[in-house]
């Protein structure tokens, strides 16, 4: 069958690497898709929220399985695009409807979930402008650090953590009146959680699902979590305090609740749960919902699912998720990003890459990557995630970096400490 991936991340490379190990793989498209998704089958310059040509490349390409990798042609309503359309109906899409992906769309609709199904998160509450008194009273409630959340997408930037009320309230202020666009016309204010964060993942059809590998992503561009936020500078699974324990409070207080609410709340679901977890003394409180795969959690989930992922898809499309024996390797499996001199900020595009011979235990994925005169060039912040596997953390580190010695580009950049905490 042939499948369709939309995206250009790490996490699309990394998808298309593991459904091309399947024997019933067919030509596998990803649109716009980059150079590391070259070799393993066919790039659509289609744009992610172009849905029109997609449709069309849908339908010339015969393709029978489409996979949503970022969140916004979830947000804008894609599956329901295709679930609306007579001629792509019968085409299989995974991912959540509008009004599911919500609950990655809009923080003020995923934090009321979470209140109406009892799932433990921290104390909140939402304003907008015509609300700026209140919002300072609740303000004026809480203790330091402060933290403002924009309600809508905000390309990872719409996350503010301060620890001075004055500058909290000036914020606040800047944020309702469009420092973030529309995303901050509602802004939700809610209590700082002390403890160290885990990415949790299910696979779901709105009833049943599968909990994926979880995995610890770095999203600071320096070393000991310092610096700017960034789209993630590496990751690494399983996670050490992630254990039985703490997984089993998870499913019972987060994950089942979550599913449940899903259910009760009639959204078309067929796809993936991120849970954006915080450990505080043991005990899982949810930061947010993603309504896709994480990047780049991906690049180290994927490595570890031993079973076939396209028939893992097969049997979500098929309403057989519930019998599928899901199975998952007990290695480890770290990567390290590889990115742009002066990224989160300005950086430069267009630097040939060198890329040196991997082995099995190796995994190159590309991320901000494009072919240009049949050789890879930097076409973004986060450029490469280099990817290994080990019998231990310190051992699959220490193979993710030293392949990052046989790859070069002009102005390469990297954290030397991913995993420092576990």
């Amino acid at each position: 069958m042939n499948i369709l991936i939309i995206g250009s991340g790490g996490r699309e490379h990394a998808l298309a690497w593991k459904i091309k190990q399947s024997k019933k793989a067919g030509i596998i498209f990803t649109a716009p898709g980059n150079a590391g998704t070259s070799e393993i089958g066919i790039n659509l310059p289609i744009g992610i929220n172009d849905f029109a040509k997609i449709k069309e490349a849908v339908l010339f390409h015969k393709i029978s399985m489409v996979i949503v990798g970022p969140e916004d042609p979830l947000v804008n309503g894609i599956c329901d695009y295709f679930r609306n359309d007579s001629e792509l109906s019968h085409v299989f899409i995974i991912g959540p409807d509008k009004y599911a992906a919500q609950l990655e769309g809009s923080k003020e609709f995923a934090k009321n979930f979470m209140q109406k199904y009892h799932i433990p998160t921290a104390r909140f509450k939402s304003f907008n402008k015509d609300q700026i008194n209140e919002a300072f009273l609740f303000l004026n409630e809480l203790q330091a650090p402060y933290v403002l959340k924009a309600d809508g997408l905000a390309a990872g930037k719409g996350v503010l953590i301060l620890q001075d009320i004055d500058e909290a309230k000036t914020e606040l202020v800047q944020m309702l009146d469009g420092k973030f666009g529309k995303a901050s016309e509602t802004v939700v204010i809610e209590e700082f959680l002390s403890g160290i964060e885990v990415s949790v993942f299910a696979l779901t059809d709105g009833k049943s699902f599968k909990i994926l590998p979880e995995a610890k992503d770095y999203k600071r561009i320096g070393e000991g979590d310092t610096g700017l936020n960034t789209g993630g500078m590496g990751a690494v699974s399983p996670v050490s305090f992630a254990d039985e324990v703490f997984m089993q409070k998870v499913e019972e207080r987060i994950i089942i609740p979550t599913i449940n609410g899903i259910q009760n709340e009639k959204m078309d679901y067929k796809g993936f749960v991120f849970f954006g977890l915080i450990s505080v003394k043991g005990e899982p409180f949810v930061i947010e919902y993603n309504a896709r795969l994480g990047d780049p959690e991906t690049e180290v989930i994927i490595p570890r699912i031993k079973s076939d992922l396209l028939e893992l898809f097969i049997a979500l499309s098929n309403g057989q998720l519930d019998n599928y024996q899901l199975t998952i390797d007990d290695q480890f499996a770290t990567t390290v990003m590889l990115v742009s001199k002066g990224y989160p900020e300005n950086y430069e595009k267009g630097k040939p890459i060198q890329i040196g011979t991997t082995n099995n235990d190796i995994h190159i994925f590309h991320a901000g990557t494009k072919v240009h005169e049949k050789m890879a060039i930097t076409n973004g912040g986060r450029v490469i995630a280099v990817t290994a596997v080990g019998n231990s953390m310190k051992v699959a580190l220490s193979k993710s970096y030293s392949m990052i010695e046989k790859i070069s580009f002009e102005g390469k950049n990297f954290r030397k400490d991913i995993g420092f905490d576990l």
